[in-house]
């Protein structure tokens, strides 16, 4: 039976969170999701979304040189009041597309929960272990309410931008060490500025970058404003009027406490493989499956039809002809085809490639069709299934179950600090030296008793 009162069990959970409750294999893979997520904050160097957020961020500052603030803004080596530290922090992390993701709640924790709990910490001067337990509080938080918001919301709101103010609320108020009373005020500030919509994609707008900017800062910023007495809806979720009633016709309450403390969500986040949206991970490594089994070159292929889920087709239909390299990584046609062509959808291979006239036209000859058991198996499973026409009228099949990075196909931590370290090498945002010391400090994070500048 469902209690009367969702929120609040749930804020009262993000408040108490303490080491202790936590496994053991869950903290390490926090330590994983947190390096992971520091190399794609490093990758928005030269953005010019990222850098136009930052810009804003330092100029609205408002800090002397002798008071910078203690949070820092990794693209600048700045320093900054934790709430601007958030808002660059978190859009720098989103650009690359190589940010983590649960599948469930389609939603990408690293991106909204990280900046604002690393920022907060540089402030107040907690430890790596209190880093570390807000972060699994956000995470535990935002995939939560993710799920509850369900596929209806999904449609039309980018559930990072949404459910993203939650997840940075829990993850700062719990470093903050708010009350149960004190985290669900946080909860209904944060819960009533959600926003993200996908109508961005349409046009190649800026707007994703903005949507972790805003999630992280605001969520920050309901936590410390709880911390001083401010009040917020109690029921912002399941309430009458609240996120459910305005934002889904299919949410489901009992996922705001499915197992908590129990199944950790934490745990079942992937990591990107490919630097582009998630949803065209699954059929990218179904074809690359095939022509490695066939050894296929591009050349033999006639067309490529991807049974897909429909999340996919609402998220990706939109994109048919891409006018930016941000923009290209929403397009099914050209992730497969870079992958056809270069065995990997990676920063260098959008960046020099997207837009080649045999990128362009593999990208024309590849289609989505929504797939029964592909649609019903998502989102807890994104299932990869393509079928690739030959030009010599043979039709051959490929099938992955969990595409590169699921938690049952995952990434090793040398796989972790590559992928860093090339995120860093791609925008010139850290020498590889300076990389390497970082990663090693943020590997042995739990011995920091208090949290320093990164990049130094």
């Amino acid at each position: 039976m469902l209690t009367s009162h969702l929120s609040k069990e749930l804020a009262t959970f993000a408040a108490q969170l303490k080491i202790n409750d936590i496994p053991q294999d869950v903290i390490n893979r926090t330590e994983d999701l947190l390096v992971d997520w520091f190399g794609s904050a490093i990758a928005g160097k030269g953005s010019r979304p990222v850098e136009t957020i930052t810009q804003f961020a330092q100029n609205m500052g408002g800090f002397n040189a002798t008071h910078p603030g203690s949070a820092e803004i990794l693209i600048t080596r700045s320093n900054s009041s934790p709430f601007l530290a958030a808002m660059a922090n978190a859009a720098a992390s989103h650009v690359a597309e190589q940010d983590d993701v649960h599948n469930g709640s389609v939603f990408h924790p690293a991106t909204v929960v990280f900046p604002a709990a690393l920022a907060t910490a540089q402030t107040i001067g907690t430890s790596g272990e209190d880093l570390l337990v807000a972060a699994v509080a956000g995470y535990e938080v935002g995939i939560r309410v993710g799920e509850f918001l369900g596929r209806s919301h999904y449609k039309i709101f980018h559930t990072t931008g949404t459910a993203g103010t939650l997840a940075a609320a829990a993850a700062v108020g719990n470093l903050l060490k708010l009350s149960p009373v004190q985290m669900l005020h946080a909860f209904g500030s944060a819960g009533t500025q959600s926003a993200g919509l996908w109508e961005f994609l349409r046009d190649a707008a800026d707007s994703k970058q903005l949507h972790t900017a805003h999630a992280a800062s605001t969520g920050l910023m309901s936590a410390y404003l709880a911390q001083s007495g401010f009040t917020g809806a109690q029921q912002i979720l399941e309430g009458k009027q609240g996120m459910a009633a305005g934002m889904s016709s299919d949410a489901d309450p009992s996922k705001l406490v499915d197992q908590l403390g129990g199944r950790w969500t934490i745990a079942e986040t992937s990591f990107k493989y490919h630097a582009s949206c998630r949803h065209t991970h699954p059929a990218a490594d179904a074809l690359l499956q095939v022509m490695i089994a066939h050894q296929l070159k591009p050349s033999d292929i006639a067309k490529v039809e991807t049974l897909v889920h429909q999340g996919a087709i609402d998220v990706l239909g939109p994109v048919t002809d891409p006018s930016t390299v941000h923009q290209s990584k929403f397009s099914m046609g050209t992730v497969l085809a870079l992958v056809a062509h270069y065995q990997f959808a990676g920063l260098q291979e959008f960046d020099a490639h997207f837009h080649d006239d045999e990128i362009c036209a593999f990208r024309d000859r590849v289609t989505m069709v929504l797939d029964p058991e592909v649609d019903g198996a998502y989102p807890q499973r994104w299932i990869g299934k393509v079928k690739v026409f030959l030009k010599n009228g043979e039709v051959l099949e490929g099938r992955v179950d969990e595409p590169k990075g699921d938690p049952g196909n995952t990434l090793s931590r040398a796989e972790i600090t590559d992928k860093a370290m090339r995120l860093a090498a791609f925008s010139g945002g850290a020498t590889p030296s300076e990389m390497a010391t970082a990663i090693e400090r943020l590997w042995n994070i739990r011995k920091q008793a208090k949290i320093g500048l990164l990049l130094t």
